[in-house]
């Protein structure tokens, strides 16, 4: 028994020695950033008189509480992010489902399914605004023909037709990094279990419930988590399709970010947008690894 407790903790330090210099890597290429936004979240600059910065304390944090634009724009990031997510899961479980399935050609599909996530974001950006263009657009002259609609709709310059949209083109590309990594962990189920499932007179709906999601769990969990973050932080694809409108519809925290600091030079209050928006992916990181530990510690 201490023989083994010895070589665990032998591979573990062989772990931390190993994955060290990426964690310094990490630590200079993310911690010094945020550490230096938090520093200048306490600051205060008047542009006008061209002064240097000064201490204002938690005078941006105040300003936040009261600033609306900053509370629509974390609703307008929790609604795209919520439904993202939502749409990601359902389609690359169906998409991860299909591919571990035995059929001719799956090499070729699976390589395919890929492809949307390959692509440039801010290409796919571009391919969509066009997609979903008023007059020329190939959305509204599809469900003409199909007689589903009698006028071309503003895809892009009604409020709520717009989020319709930036959530589409989010789906379409990133549902296939969500089916890849649910394939990953579908594959590691043993057949052997759907064997025995089904002597014992289970349905395959029952299999699914009891056998499958089960078992892939961590990889629903790790999938959007990853997710998560990158949709809260949604930038490029929304500022290439709306840039954030018509009328702040579709800015989202990183949009009003990007204005507060490139447009408005206001870089105390950019940085305290900054902080808060990473202290929410923090918290949501931390509730996700508690929930990953104990879903490991069921299954040993």
């Amino acid at each position: 028994m201490m023989a083994k407790d010895y070589m665990r903790q032998r591979e573990q330090r062989t772990g931390w020695l190993l994955m060290l210099p990426a964690l310094l890597v990490l630590l200079l290429v993310y911690a010094f950033p945020i550490l230096r936004a938090f520093w200048l979240s306490f600051f205060t600059q008047n542009l006008s008189t061209n002064l240097e910065p000064v201490f204002s304390g938690l005078d941006n944090y105040g300003l936040m509480v009261g600033d609306g634009r900053f509370w629509q724009s974390m609703r307008n990031t929790a609604v795209f992010t919520l439904f993202t997510l939502f749409f990601e899961l359902g389609l690359g479980l169906i998409i991860a489902l299909t591919l571990d399935q035995a059929f001719r050609g799956r090499g070729l599909a699976r390589t395919i399914a890929i492809l949307p996530w390959a692509l440039p974001t801010a290409l796919i950006a571009l391919a969509w605004r066009w997609i979903f263009n008023t007059e020329f657009g190939v959305w509204n002259d599809m469900l003409m023909r199909l007689h589903l609609i009698g006028n071309p709709v503003n895809w892009l310059g009604e409020p709520f037709w717009a989020m319709v949209a930036v959530i589409a083109a989010d789906v379409w590309k990133t549902t296939s990094f969500v089916a890849i990594l649910l394939l990953a962990g579908l594959q590691s189920i043993s057949q052997d279990l759907y064997e025995a499932h089904a002597l014992d007179g289970a349905s395959p709906w029952q299999s699914f419930r009891q056998i499958t999601l089960p078992l892939i769990a961590p990889q629903i969990v790790i999938a959007m988590l990853f997710r998560f973050a990158q949709s809260f932080g949604i930038f490029d694809l929304i500022q290439v399709m709306t840039g954030g409108g018509p009328g702040g519809a579709t800015e989202t925290v990183s949009i009003y970010i990007y204005a507060a600091v490139m447009r408005y030079l206001d870089f105390g209050y950019g940085a305290a947008l900054v902080t808060v928006t990473f202290l929410v992916l923090v918290a949501v990181v931390a509730l996700s690894w508690l929930y990953i530990s104990r879903l490991r510690a069921k299954t040993e």
